[in-house]
């Protein structure tokens, strides 16, 4: 099985090139499920209407699967709960200046 920190490694390596934080710890990614060699993703956008949500899903996609094992990354865009600031770690509000 593969490992869900390892997938949220790959991850942190996308970022949202409006902000030039990582997906992960701007609290984009819901969830990480595995089954197998597939990786089950939930995740959002800063705003329902925000111009790189393409560009990043298209990222996130071949993020997880240059991880090895991996065979296949299904990524599903959400929008419930909607994202707020209160779900970045610290890393990204001293990046982005946010205390």
């Amino acid at each position: 099985m593969i490992d869900q920190e390892l997938i949220a490694s790959a991850l942190r390596g996308v970022k949202d090139p409006e902000l030039n934080v990582n997906i992960v710890d701007l609290g984009l990614v819901y969830s990480i499920q595995t089954r197998e060699a597939v990786v089950d993703v939930e995740m959002t956008l800063t705003s329902p209407a925000c111009p790189a949500g393409p560009e990043i899903l298209r990222n996130a996609v071949a993020a997880i699967e240059k991880v090895e094992g991996v065979s296949k990354a299904n990524v599903k865009l959400v929008m419930s709960p909607p994202w707020s600031q209160d779900r970045m770690t610290e890393a990204a509000r001293d990046e982005l200046g946010i205390f």
